[in-house]
Order: structure tokens, then sequence, then C-alpha cells
């Protein structure tokens, strides 16, 4: 950067940068400033001026300003035992009369300065990965030159290419969508495939640890952008607050080819028998829209274990009895175990719970031409850098475009679907940005299924009314986008006496599911508790440390030294309990970028699912004693709405049409030809994690249109 092209004046970076080598200090390792931290926050300066005018700048000016009231020099001049003194005195507000408020500055500051030192080198921070080595945290076994990842090619058609008329349309290439073209396509049926997000390859999608679907804190690495695609929470009041794609109560949701499943964690759960007989076994709770399934875990069963040959699922099907008949083996043996999940077996066994292996869409043997998983530290949140991960874009879409019956076309959105007398869909109107000019077209199909996740395709029937249907397509009765579900997470951190990792991923390794419909637990329904994620070196600074533990300055350092591997982290989701408040809307004052009205959220978590999750957190805490921590503290989940990854419920299936609003077989009740494949259809979510299910539903419900011809 050119010296008149400078952010920072020489003043300013001054005192900058004796800031940064207190909050991050030399030792054996680097400081702040070495490690090319100023070099990130003048990068940071320029994609956020507001922080930088408003908080920064005139925060450090008052810190000099504050030094050379106290002690008659700038603080770049002070001792670094006064510096320090200074600094903690700012963090806690004992200072008067500063122009902008001492904590959020020093917390702001802070929280730069560490996103620097321990994030991504290529942002300029963390050069040469030293505090990456410093703390153990190992990105993968991958040289930085090695082979590009080899990944199918998705050929795209234009809007002008695309067909009059198709045999069926199906909107959204994720886990749902892509299981139904494959179905559908190699039946013979000619599919067209819409997804609105791009098609990424694995360069495209990225390894921003501050950009991530697991730490979004200023953007993600896949779509949407963040410009034009807003959804809002509507509040008490009825004041509609924006909330951007990479904002928590947006979730992160990944659009792109392949949606979730290309950067998701992978667990493939099959949910227990008694997930779809909630209410006949529960009761009803108070607040609630509980219900049973008008299928049965029987009625699923072949669809599961279709699911996990023809995608792919690794694991043992011994590991967890009592979660319903298996009549095959997985696919592919489990990943091998890791110096954390045997630790966590051995006080699982002190306690007398059953605990095993994690199943997971991963390869953990070359299949179909793919590699075996190389253990990298970066899995959930990123594309797999082997393509060993199984996904919607490198299986099912695959073959779907390798029959020769399907189109797909990238970067467009369907505005709404055409019906005809609430009784018969005859195609959509497809919406894209094109060199800078907005282009439309209709495209006629036998059959439309919308497979956009539940807020998406709830979003997108309810803009798709017509004089039949003044509210929207299958909402005679008002049940479009209600029952807004996810998972609510909770567990325990346990920090251990020696290193109980490798940093080698995915992480995720061994779980029970002892607390799932355990009569002796108290937890309406339960749900899974298993080890987590391999963390990124900032997730863990943001989340896993200690509430009491130093976060700055030398002790600062040693805690991400002394904890990074001796940190283990259990948790799981519950059954969360639907509530029919909980729901999608048409925002009645913000539309996106095609002048659609966005999504408009409401409602909370019912108090019952807060409750189950705070007793899953107390064996969470119990495990971890049991298998040796020293030092263990418990996580609360919070009573947000659920709007982002596990989605489900808006679009329910069941028998009658005035509570649900679509058919056991997924089609929208009223309808011929009008198909759901997403986790919309889910009356209940599971306590484990739901993408196994949806691909199940997806491939029972293609069958069924395939039957129907």
């Amino acid at each position: 950067m050119q010296d008149d092209q400078k952010i920072f004046s020489n003043e300013v970076m001054a005192v900058l940068k004796a800031v940064a080598d207190r909050l991050v200090p030399e030792d054996a390792w680097p400081s702040a400033s070495q490690a090319g931290v100023l070099t990130y926050l003048e990068r940071y300066a320029q994609e956020d001026p507001a922080a930088w005018t408003t908080i920064l700048a005139p925060g450090l000016h008052a810190l000099d300003a504050e030094a050379t009231a106290r002690h008659g020099r700038s603080f770049a001049e002070l001792t670094a035992d006064e510096q320090d003194l200074l600094l903690r005195d700012v963090q806690h507000e004992i200072v008067r009369d500063w122009p902008v408020s001492p904590k959020p500055f020093f917390d702001h500051l802070l929280s730069a300065v560490i996103d620097g030192y321990y994030g991504t080198p290529e942002a300029g921070g963390n050069r040469g990965a030293k505090s990456w080595e410093m703390i153990g945290f190992r990105p993968g076994p991958f040289p930085d030159n090695q082979a590009p990842i080899e990944e199918t090619e998705l050929p795209q058609r234009s809007l002008d290419q695309l067909k009059d008329r198709y045999d069926a349309i199906v909107i959204g290439a994720g886990a749902g969508g892509s299981v139904a073209a494959a179905t559908l396509a190699e039946s013979g049926l000619s599919v067209l495939v819409i997804e609105r997000g791009s098609w990424l390859r694995y360069n495209e999608v990225g390894r921003d640890h501050l950009r991530n679907h697991r730490l979004s804190k200023y953007g993600h690495n896949t779509g949407p952008s963040l410009t034009g695609n807003a959804r809002t929470i509507l509040l008490p009041g009825g004041e509609e607050r924006i909330t951007a794609p990479h904002d928590g109560d947006y979730h992160n949701n990944a659009m792109t080819v392949g949606g979730g499943t290309r950067v998701y964690g992978a667990q493939a759960w099959r949910f227990h028998p008694e997930d779809f007989r909630m209410a006949t076994r529960y009761g009803i709770p108070d607040g609630s829209s509980l219900s049973d399934w008008p299928i049965s875990y029987q009625d699923l069963a072949p669809y599961y274990e279709r699911a996990e040959w023809e995608v792919g699922v690794s694991g043992d099907g011994h590991a967890h009895p009592g979660r319903g008949k298996r009549d095959r083996p997985y696919p592919m043996p489990p990943l091998l175990g890791t110096k954390e999940s045997e630790r966590l077996a051995q006080g699982a066994a002190k306690l007398g719970w059953e605990a095993g292996p994690v199943p997971l869409l991963i390869n953990s043997v070359e299949r179909d031409g793919r590699p075996a998983c190389a253990r990298c530290g970066q899995c959930v949140g990123f594309a797999c850098p082997t393509n060993s991960k199984n996904g919607g874009q490198n299986t099912m879409l695959v073959r779907a475009l390798a029959s020769g019956n399907c189109d797909l076309i990238c970067d467009a959105i369907v505005e709404r679907i055409d019906t005809e007398g609430g009784r018969h869909a005859t195609g959509v109107h497809l919406v894209q940005e094109r060199d800078g000019a907005i282009q439309r077209r209709q495209v006629r199909a036998g059959h439309v299924v919308v497979a956009a996740g539940a807020i998406e395709s709830a979003r997108l029937l309810l803009n798709s009314a017509s004089d039949a249907e003044p509210n929207g397509i299958g909402n005679r009765f008002g049940q479009v986008g209600r029952n807004l579900q996810g998972h609510v997470y909770a567990g325990a951190y346990g920090v251990f006496d020696e290193p109980i990792h490798d940093s080698s991923g995915p992480g995720v390794s061994i779980a029970t599911l002892r607390f799932d419909h355990n009569s002796e637990s108290g937890i309406i329904g339960g749900g899974l508790l298993a080890n987590d994620f391999t963390r990124l070196p900032l997730v863990h600074w943001y989340r896993a440390l200690a509430p009491d533990a130093a976060r700055w300055g030398s002790a600062g350092k040693e805690t991400m030294r002394d904890s990074y591997l001796r940190t283990s982290q259990i948790q799981g989701p519950i059954q969360e309990i639907p509530n029919a408040d909980s729901r999608v809307r048409l925002s009645a004052t913000v539309k996106d970028r095609f002048g659609i009205p966005v999504a408009a959220l409401s409602g909370n978590v019912h108090p019952e699912s807060l409750r189950s999750s705070a007793l899953l957190a107390e064996q969470a805490e119990k495990w971890l004693w049991a298998s040796g921590a020293r030092h263990v503290w418990r996580t609360r989940a919070g009573n947000g709405l659920s709007g982002g990854q596990h989605q489900s419920g808006t679009l329910r299936m069941g028998n009658d049409p005035e509570t649900s609003v679509t058919d056991p077989t997924g089609r929208i009740h009223g309808y011929d030809n009008l198909w759901v494949s997403d986790g919309s259809v889910h009356v209940t979510n599971g306590g484990v994690n739901p993408v196994l299910t949806i691909l199940a539903l997806a491939f029972r419900t293609a069958d069924n249109l395939v039957k129907q011809g």
C-alpha cells in the first residue's frame, strides 16, 4: 500500500501496534504485529470503515490521550506493565469522559486483533500460520502445491436454452432436490433443476475462517449474496427487523448447488421409530402443535437403506441398537476412532452408557471413484478438499445429469408456481439477473417438485397466490409456513490434563443415544449427545474458552496454547417441540433484488425444548467428568427462532388438509402434480441431524411421482 493510500496515520499506527502487541505479546511465538495483524487491520478498516471511524479510531486517540494524562507519555512509550494496567482499566470502564464507550471499544479491537492473529493466513494477519502451529491446529495433510480437487463438472443451461416444457421441474439442488432429480431422470422423465445459487467448485467455496458456514462473522463462503437477499424477523409489535444471510437468526443457509450438503458435517442418522408417534407417546404440551406423522418408521426404512447405499454412508450398523430394524449394514465401515473418542468411550463405559461411532455421509474407503476422507481439520462449514464428503452435487445430481434427461440452471429463482383452479400445477416463472439485466421466463411442467428448504419453499408457495388460492398455494387453512422448527443445541465443554486431539477431522466420532426416548430422563423426545467437529482456532477462542479464562495478554496466549488440543465438547440436538406460531410469512415491507417479498420469520422455541436441552446439557457434563476432564462447564440454548440449518416443518405432511399441507406421499393436498421434497414436510424433526430423513423421504416422494406417471 502506497504512503498516500495509508489507512492509518503514523500516530495511529504507533498506538495500534503497541496495543496489538499487548493483546497478543511476543514470547517464543510471534506477537500480533510480528504475525502481520496490522496488515490485516488495514484491510479490515477498508472493509468496515464505519466500525473504524466510529469506534476504533476515536477509541485509539482516547487511549493515547489517557496514557498522556496519566503518565505524561504516549501509550507506545509506556512500559508493558503500564500498558496492561491501562488496557484493563479500559476493559472494565475505569476511565472517564471518553468519546466512545470504553468496553465496547476494547472488545471490538480485541476481536479484530484475534481475528487477524488466529485467522486464515491469506487474510494477512497469521503469517506462515504460526499461530496455528503454536496451538496445534492442522488444517489438513495437504501441501500447498497439491493437485486441484477432481470434481465432476456439472453442465448448466442458460435461460434461453431451456425447453418450453419438462415432465418435471425440481426447485432446489440440495439434498432433497438432487435425489428427486436423479430418481425422476433415471426413470425416463425429462427434468429441469432450478438452483438459486451458483455451481461453486472447491476453490470457489474458499477457506476463510471468518467467512464460512461455521463462523460467519463477516460473511460466508457460498450463496446467497449479502446484498439483495435479506429476510426479516417480525417483532412482537409488528415491526420487521432486517437480517442478513450471514446473521445468526438467518442462520447461514448455504445456497449453492448441493445446498447445505456442500459444506455440512454429514451426520447420517435415521430417526427413531418413536419420532413418528410423538403425540401418541407423550401427549401434546400446552402451546405446542406436536403431532404424529402419517407414516411410520417401517414405511421409511427401505428408503433409509436406499439413501445410505446410493448416496454413501460410513458407519457401524450394530453401534446404536434399539433405533429400528436394519436389513443391511452400512455400505462403508466407520471412520477410524480418535484419541478423544477412546477417552469418551471409557467415560461412557464407566457410566454404563452405550456409545458408538457416528454414521457419516463421508467416504471411509474409496467409493465411486472418489477417495476416502483425508481427516482434514476444517470439515464442517467448508467444501471437502478430497471430494470425499457425499453431497447432492457429487452423487445424485451427477447421476441425474449423466442420464441425459436432466437440465440444470443456476443463479435463477422461481418467483411463482403457475396453477390452475388450485388443483393442478402448470409450470413456473423464473427470474435471473444476467449482465446487469433482469430476465424472466415461463417454463411449463407435467409435475413440479418444491425442494428449496423449509423457509424458501414456504415463501414460494405463499408468493404463488391465485384467484383460486388468494392466500397462497396449499394455504386454504392457513397452514403454509407454520410449525417452523430446527434444533436447539446444548451441551458442555471439558478441559483435560493432557491433549486429547491431534487436530485431525472430521472430529465427531462418538455418540450416545441413551437419552433419545428414554423414559427415565424426563425429556420429551430426547436427543443425541456426541463430541463435536474439529474446531477452527477462531471458533475455539470465541466459543470454547472457559468463562473465567484469560483471553488476552500473555495469559490469553497461554490459554490458547494450553486448551486447544485439551478441550472436548459434547453437545447435540434435541427433539424440538413445534408450535404453530413459529412460522414463515411474506414480508410486508422488504423485497429482494427481483422485487419479490422476502421471508418474514416470527415466533420462539417452545419452553419444553429449552427444558429438554438443559437436561441434556447436564448429561453432557456428567459424561465429561466421567471421562477425566479437570474443568467442565455447560452451554445453554437460546430461545430464538430456528431459521437455518435443520429447518423443517413449514409444509408438514398429514392426512387432514386442515392441519397439514402435504399428504403422506409428499404431494400438496388437493393437487395432482405438485410435490414437496425437503425438510418442510417433517412433522417433527428428530433428536438427531435430519439429512438422512430428507434423503429418504425424497426417494419415497419421487417414487410416488414416478408411479403416478
